[in-house]
């Protein structure tokens, strides 16, 4: 049985953070009781916003002394309820801890705390010639203490990975206020079991990370975007295989189907390019020397044609790249604004069994009376599904959903693929983590949990029940 905040212990807390970093206020709590997941939301005791790694070592000793329950928090832009505090207790936010502790250019790596935001951090590593990758579609909103918990991924992940092939090494405090530091700077660690990449992806569940080591790449020279519309999200697909059989490996593939188009537009506030397309693919590439890239366009311009591709608009400036992907990037924004209830899945697939799993997808939302729009990254076989309860009573809603998830679910576990690729599983999907794991599965992931935190205090019901 977790203990409730009492007054003594909100003093203390105010000691080792400050009066400012402390927050009782109903206005606060009520910010903090959600993040981007519509539905979901549970109000904290109380807000803690430390300023350093030293404090939140102070926080975690008092909370596993008194069993209060914590639930770490980046900028709250996930979508699984994975900060939500479902528990009560304390949020602990680490948005102050925000600095670039340093840029290594020989070791092309950079230090840095868990509160800046994404979008910024890469900004500060390209005006030194450097490129961090990983762009997730809120990456001027998160911050890369969440893309870690997340193990976040984004457009460039067919060509360069995700979050996870760049963390190099951590500081992190344990659930009882222990501190440790796991990899660092160099390439090769086989020292001890890999306790960094087990962290990745954890969701906040085994420690809270006050400072990550990430690998750089130098920045490449030059850059160019397609929009190619398609007459079928069949041809878009096959023509994603092809590329990719051709030896060709784009930065981005990136796939819209047309139900897409009018919510994109509604929010973005004007027509997009093509817009009566059955579905558009977005294409990225990069290169260090013009030849090359000049080569790989042409190859893509051949298998976009030979796929009966409708037109093929580039983009070499950034206005109109930001032009060209502005629909894509917003569609879970546009889905807040549009208001009203929805769900959003983020399943993975082999990306030649796309056209496969987007069909069902259709045939299971329609036979329920739901409007499904899918979309994501073709290029490495995840795709995003909204799920809109349109005119459907909240009775027939809330009985209908989780038939068709798990409808979903059981197509996309039946081509090979997993019921989510870089959204997590948190609260929203935690119903549904059997559908993918076996119970031995689960059993080891329980034990591991239990190794780290015995007292289920750190963002307990999360990912599964203890």
């Amino acid at each position: 049985m977790y203990h409730k905040v009492s007054g003594a212990i909100l003093r203390r807390l105010i000691d080792i953070s400050g009066p400012k970093a402390v927050l009782t206020d109903d206005e606060s709590k009520e910010k903090y009781a959600r993040d981007e997941t519509i539905g979901l939301a549970h109000r904290p005791e109380v807000v803690v916003k430390p300023g350093n790694s030293r404090e939140i070592m102070e926080i975690l000793r008092l909370v596993h002394k008194e069993n209060i329950p914590l639930t770490p928090r980046g900028l709250g832009t996930g979508l699984s309820g994975g900060a939500v505090p479902v528990h009560g207790g304390i949020v602990l936010s680490c948005e102050r801890m925000d600095r670039i502790r340093e840029i290594d250019r020989d070791n092309l790596m950079v230090i840095t705390e868990p509160g800046i935001i994404t979008g910024h951090l890469q900004q500060t590593v390209e005006a030194e010639g450097l490129f961090y990758p990983p762009d997730p579609a809120s990456l001027d909103s998160c911050s890369i203490g969440g893309n870690v918990a997340e193990g976040a991924g984004g457009t460039r992940a067919v060509r360069y990975g995700t979050t996870k092939d760049y963390v190099q090494g951590l500081k992190m405090v344990l659930p009882d206020g222990t501190m440790i530091e796991t990899g660092g700077k160099v390439v090769k660690d086989v020292t001890g079991y890999n306790l960094t990449q087990l962290i990745v992806g954890s969701e906040g569940t085994l420690a809270v990370v006050t400072r990550i080591t990430l690998r750089l790449i130098p920045l490449p020279t030059y850059r160019l975007d397609l929009l190619v519309a398609f007459g079928s999200v069949e041809r878009a697909t096959q023509t994603v295989s092809d590329i990719i059989g051709a030896r060709i490996v784009p930065t981005a593939i990136e796939f819209m189907e047309s139900k897409c188009f009018g919510l994109a537009e509604g929010f973005i506030k004007r027509k997009l390019s093509h817009r009566n397309a059955a579905a558009h693919l977005l294409i990225t590439l990069d290169e260090n020397h013009p030849e090359g890239l000049e080569k790989s366009r042409d190859r893509i311009g051949e298998i976009c044609e030979k796929n009966e591709a409708h037109d093929i608009l580039v983009a070499t400036t950034s206005t109109a790249r930001e032009r060209m992907w502005e629909g894509r990037k917003c569609m879970f924004e546009a889905a807040n604004h549009v208001g009203g209830m929805y769900k959003s899945l983020d399943v993975v697939v082999p990306r030649s069994f796309i056209p496969k799993l987007v069909k069902e997808i259709d045939i299971v939302s329609e036979s329920h009376g739901i409007t499904a729009m899918s979309f994501g990254h073709a290029g490495d076989g995840n795709v995003h599904v909204l799920l809109f309860k349109g005119d459907l009573s909240d009775k027939n809603w809330n009985r209908q959903i989780d038939e068709v998830q798990r409808r979903v679910y059981n197509q996309t576990v039946s081509l090979g693929g997993k019921i989510t690729a870089e959204h997590g599983i948190g609260v929203l999907r935690k119903p549904y983590l059997s559908m993918n794991l076996d119970s031995n599965h689960i059993n080891m992931l329980k034990r591991l949990k239990s190794a780290f935190d015995p007292k289920n205090i750190l963002n307990p019901g999360k990912v599964f029940d203890m």
